[in-house]
């Protein structure tokens, strides 16, 4: 990148907020122009909820809200321009005088007034905003210059008389300078997406299945032409292969680099008493939102010191603060036990120093050590994601579920392949890989602080897109499955769980009473390995006689023992009901999977019937014969069965 590209990024970082009108003038407006709200919203790429929310009172900000301003600016320049008034141009005919004799250039002092609405000069005929000793005109002698025709004479004698004065024409008011650039609608560009996947279903006869396959598989190269599409005439290039540090690279073939992205895996340690019903949520098209993060442009440049330049991105030593706050919600760093500094990316540092912000005050600011950025833009990637968006909406409304698969394997593959990957060999960025996973978690973590800041609570938080809560969600989140919207993936019923230690009075009689409530549960605990009599338990209860320090340890084993035996019971009924449950395969990061068995993998669904054999596995500790019984299910997928038995993990939801 060059110097004047690093000014350019630096210029293009300044936001200035433009004014909007009222929330009434905002609906008025759209209306005349004969837009809907659902207009609006694709031509701003929201939500159509949230065109309502501006129109009735709540502010947009950032680039929105600068796009928003353009778009009602655009009735106002639809309407004509009102008739010049006759006072302005009398004054030019009838006492020039004064204005010969004053000075253009005058500074201002009292006789310069400012108008509130532009009037004719005297001197040039053109739209003046200040006047001097009464008269309209410029101050600047360029100003009259630019607004002067060529042909004008300069007004330097006194007009003659004339029975009825001839108005001078005032010129068309010009264009207010701003500095925000007009933004660049999606709706230009062709049809790339519609046409392959027509083309797909012309070559394959028509059959779905088929169509849907090939298309999957090329959608490292499509999502890699549709970029380049996107990128033609824009401000910035993508530099595809710069040099990173060695912070970014992998030490082995099966290994990871130093960069830890914030990913959540967190559950709520205690429930309420009693038995809730939580719903689990799937936040729609995470990698597809998080494609608008800040991305560095060029190459990765090292600083020191504890300093943050929001103007430039990358990735960053910093030493996270203290979360006192896991006991409702997921600590912002993800699922990291280990002390000391580690390397971040900038989503995950954003999200950190904006919790310790006045508004929020959820932690202390993280300390940071030293960085590698660039200067970087949230808008890179803007037109390439806003066409996949506009093509997985239409896909939904349409009910086309080939273009819906197709999408989503372009967009995620794209996230997935862009950093150490012999599938895409056009753009080696891991810098931007681990920019936009983290920005996915970090726009998790924001859902489940907003859904706890309304009021419910939070159970648990997964990955890009899984947030587990308690409480009347749909007064928090718009249900749907637009970008913005969220759809319900499970609902269940869960009792309230110990966190409590057992070497605590509190831990120790939750457990107890747990494993004595029914007999079933207390010969379950025998068989555990909890041997005191029951003479020996009623006492413990009553807190006449403490356990042991072995005994604490038997009735902690105990209890996990029973609780992970019922979890399974129960799960296993849950499962097979209904002819089984289907699944969703997402085998997007491949990176702990040995280089010889990595496949170019897609988005797959699976309906076990059968969950016997894992779920007794998994109730065991029996991790060959899980293995083993997964193996039996992928069977079910054909010819690609093979593709997917190499997995790093296999989870369910309890």
């Amino acid at each position: 990148m060059t110097d004047f590209e690093s000014v350019d990024a630096l210029l293009a970082s300044v936001r200035v907020e433009a004014e909007l009108p009222s929330a009434d003038e905002r609906r008025a407006l759209r209306l005349a122009l004969k837009l809907s709200q659902a207009d609006v919203a694709r031509a701003l790429g929201v939500n159509p909820k949230t065109v309502g929310g501006w129109e009735s009172g709540r502010e947009p900000t950032g680039e929105v809200r600068a796009k928003y301003a353009y778009l009602l600016e655009g009735r106002a320049k639809l309407e004509p321009e009102p008739e010049p008034e006759p006072e302005a141009p009398e004054a030019v005919v009838t006492e020039p005088e004064p204005a010969a004799t004053t000075p253009a250039t005058e500074p201002e002092g009292d006789d310069v007034e400012l108008l509130t609405q532009p009037a004719a000069c005297v001197l040039c005929g053109g739209p003046a905003t200040h006047q001097v000793a009464g008269f309209p005109q410029h101050l600047d002698p360029a100003e009259c210059a630019s607004a002067m025709p060529q042909a004008a004479l300069p007004q330097t004698a006194p007009p003659q008389a004339a029975p009825s004065p001839t108005p001078v024409p005032v010129a068309a008011r010009p264009e207010k300078p701003s500095t925000r650039r007009a933004f660049q609608s999606t709706y230009d560009m062709p049809d790339v997406i519609g046409d392959a996947v027509r083309a797909a279903l012309e070559k394959h006869g028509g059959d779905l299945e088929a169509a849907t396959a090939a298309l999957v598989r090329r959608a490292i190269p499509d999502a890699m032409s549709l970029l380049d599409a996107c990128r033609k005439g824009a401000r910035y290039d993508i530099i595809g292969h710069p040099w990173i540090p060695e912070i970014l690279r992998k030490k082995t073939a099966k290994g990871a680099d130093e960069i830890w992205e914030a990913r959540p895996k967190w559950t709520r340690p205690e429930l309420p008493p009693g038995r809730h019903e939580i719903t689990a949520l799937d936040i729609n098209g995470a990698y597809l939102s998080a494609l608008k993060t800040h991305l560095p442009l060029g190459e990765l440049e090292h600083s020191s010191g504890n300093h943050h330049d929001r103007r430039r991105a990358g990735v960053h030593l910093i030493t996270p603060p203290d979360w006192e706050y896991e006991d409702v919600l997921p600590n912002p760093i993800g699922a990291r036990d280990e002390p000391g500094p580690l390397w971040v990316s900038e989503p995950t540092l954003r999200l950190l120093m904006r919790l310790s912000t006045a508004r929020y005050g959820l932690c202390e600011p993280p300390v940071i050590h030293e960085s590698f950025t660039s200067g970087a833009t949230e808008n890179l990637l803007e037109k390439f994601r806003g066409v996949l968006r506009d093509a997985r909406e239409k896909a939904i409304e349409e009910n086309d579920d080939v273009t819906l698969e197709y999408v989503k394997a372009m967009y995620s593959k794209f996230v997935s392949t862009m950093g150490e990957s012999n599938y895409n060999r056009e753009l080696y960025r891991p810098d931007w890989m681990h920019i936009i996973r983290s920005q996915a978690f970090a726009n998790l973590w924001m859902k489940a602080y907003k859904a706890h800041d309304e009021g419910l609570a939070v159970v648990r938080a997964m990955g890009t897109d899984e947030l587990h809560v308690l409480g009347d969600w749909r007064s928090v989140f718009p249900e749907g499955r637009g970008v913005a919207e969220v759809k319900v993936k499970d609902v269940y019923e869960a009792a309230a769980l110990f966190a409590s230690p057992v070497t605590s009075k509190r831990g120790l009689l939750a457990r107890l009473h747990y494993l004595t409530k029914t007999a079933h549960a207390l010969s379950a605990a025998r068989e555990a390995g909890l041997t005191a009599t029951d003479r020996t338990v009623r006492a413990w209860l009553s807190g006449k006689r403490s356990p042991s320090r072995a005994n604490l340890e038997r009735i902690d084993t105990a209890y996990w023992a029973v609780r992970r035996r019922n979890v399974a019971r129960h799960l296993l009924g849950r499962l097979n009901s209904r002819g089984g449950t289907r699944v969703e395969l997402h085998p997007l990061n491949q990176s702990q999977v040995a280089r010889p068995h990595q496949r170019v993998l897609g988005f797959r669904t699976l309906n076990i019937r059968h969950w016997d054999a894992i779920v007794r596995a998994w109730s065991v500790g029996d991790f060959e014969a899980l293995d083993d019984a997964w193996i039996d299910q992928i069977a079910d997928l054909g010819s690609d069965w093979g593709k997917y038995e190499y997995v790093t993990n296999l989870g369910f939801a309890a």
